[in-house]
């Protein structure tokens, strides 16, 4: 490096962000992962006897895996070559490596390839790196916001060790705000700068774990508020409130934010808890998720989970979601909450599974339609089809004990009512029908 390109990463590092300025720089720096980076966790190990294998991080935006990755660059022999999936392609792949190969031929040093946001390669991209994973030329360090399980090659996968990075707590995220109010070097440590306590832990509540977003959001309220008459730049809770408004709610519709947000809100819903349940549907109707998808879980609940306990819930959630086709949003907020109120507090039950009970006896047992079940209407004058059949409306209370199952499944039991609402009624009539024998003429 020669003194003007030294001279322009210098300018470069000063001008940065506030948060690329104070990323940590060694593992005693790095805030939070303590389940990944405390004393004495493999990964900590690794790092500090520079002994890396290939390794994916993943986890939500903010939460250091980029970091993490400089980290161990910092603190590697190896010759560490940054690449990001969005810019790069094969070419940067081949240049990489023919670099790898170079280092390890002529000077016996191993590479370190961090690939950022490596879910943005391709199938093709991904398999351009297998060979040179495999043999060593390359050590691959990847970071993805996504389930690096779905979007990253098996083969890949097969041959790394994944950790994910979990969002910050409020500890955490005070610390590093303290640390960029308090360096003197690369954050405001040199600076009159006052926040209040409520002004910082808004910054805190809002950035919802994800360091980045408050950092930008304290850098963004300290260099745009004037010195006060006293020279200081002082940060109140209005202000903090200007620099960050809305809570970074992480949530991408075709990532696994989205099916773990509508998972939490189905099995809060199964599980009866109302306050839950409007937390996540609030969580996804913030975040633009569909309505019509929501709706459509809930309607599949109301069956799958409710059923004859409570007949209504069906009936409910089909309705909310007509209303909501009607009137749309914001309007539609109201259907929404009902449907998932009534759900929520709705007696429950999973009695319909008792069809998959009898898919699989379908499945298993082979039986023919006992003869006085059968279709009367072509062949009864000549192969007696539907003979001895009873005509339940012929009899008291429009019932009569006969034979209705195969020969093969007697005795089979598939609906079973539960003790809950409605269903208690139906168990104790269930319970007498099925009390009753069946006479011998319906075999």
């Amino acid at each position: 490096m020669d003194l003007f390109d030294h001279r322009r990463l210098q300018v470069t590092e000063a001008e940065a962000p506030l948060a690329a300025r104070l990323r940590p720089r060694t593992l005693d720096e790095f805030v939070g992962q303590d389940h990944i980076l405390g004393p004495g966790c493999l990964l900590r190990r690794a790092i500090q006897a520079d002994r890396v294998a290939s390794i994916i991080f993943c986890g939500p935006p903010g939460t250091g895996k980029t970091t993490l990755a400089r980290v161990i660059a910092n603190t590697t022999r190896a010759h560490f070559i940054p690449i990001n999936a969005v810019l790069a392609g094969v070419k940067e792949i081949r240049a990489a490596i023919e670099t790898a190969q170079e280092r390890r031929g002529q000077h016996a040093q191993r590479t370190i390839l961090f690939i950022d946001e490596v879910h943005r390669f391709n199938k093709a991209q991904q398999d351009a790196l297998l060979p040179w994973v495999e043999n060593g030329t390359i050590v691959l360090v990847g970071a993805t916001t996504e389930n690096p399980y779905f979007e990253v090659n098996k083969a890949l996968i097969s041959r790394s060790r994944v950790f994910e990075l979990k969002s910050l707590d409020e500890t955490d995220l005070r610390e590093i705000a303290a640390r960029a109010l308090g360096d003197a070097e690369r954050g405001y440590g040199r600076w009159p700068v006052r926040v209040d306590a409520d002004a910082l832990t808004h910054f805190v509540d809002i950035a919802d774990g994800d360091a980045r977003t408050m950092l930008n959001a304290l850098e963004l309220a300290i260099e745009t508020t004037p010195a006060d008459a006293a020279g200081e730049i002082h940060i109140t809770l209005g202000i903090a409130e200007q620099s960050i408004q809305r809570r970074a709610v992480l949530y991408d519709k075709d990532g696994d934010s989205h099916f773990d947000t509508i998972s939490a809100f189905i099995k809060s819903v199964r599980g009866s808890d109302p306050d839950a349940a409007l937390y996540w549907l609030a969580r996804m109707v913030h975040a633009g998720e569909d309505p019509r998808f929501i709706l459509r879980r809930m309607v599949i609940l109301a069956s799958e989970d409710i059923g004859l306990a409570d007949p209504q819930a069906v009936v409910v959630a089909l309705a909310c979601a007509d209303v909501f086709d009607r009137v749309g949003m914001p309007e539609g907020r109201y259907p929404l909450a009902q449907a998932a109120l009534y759900l929520a507090t709705a007696p429950k039950s999973n009695s319909v599974a008792g069809f998959f009970d009898a898919l699989t006896a379908v499945e298993r047992v082979g039986a023919e339609v006992p003869n006085h079940l059968k279709d009367t209407s072509r062949d009864k004058q000549g192969l007696g089809h539907g003979e001895g059949y009873l005509y339940p409306h012929a009899y008291p209370e429009h019932r009569v004990a006969q034979q209705y199952l195969p020969d093969s499944l007697l005795g089979q039991v598939f609906y079973k009512p539960s003790d809950q609402g409605f269903e208690v009624e139906i168990g104790t009539r269930l319970a007498q029908y099925r009390s009753e024998a069946e006479p011998e003429s319906s075999s």
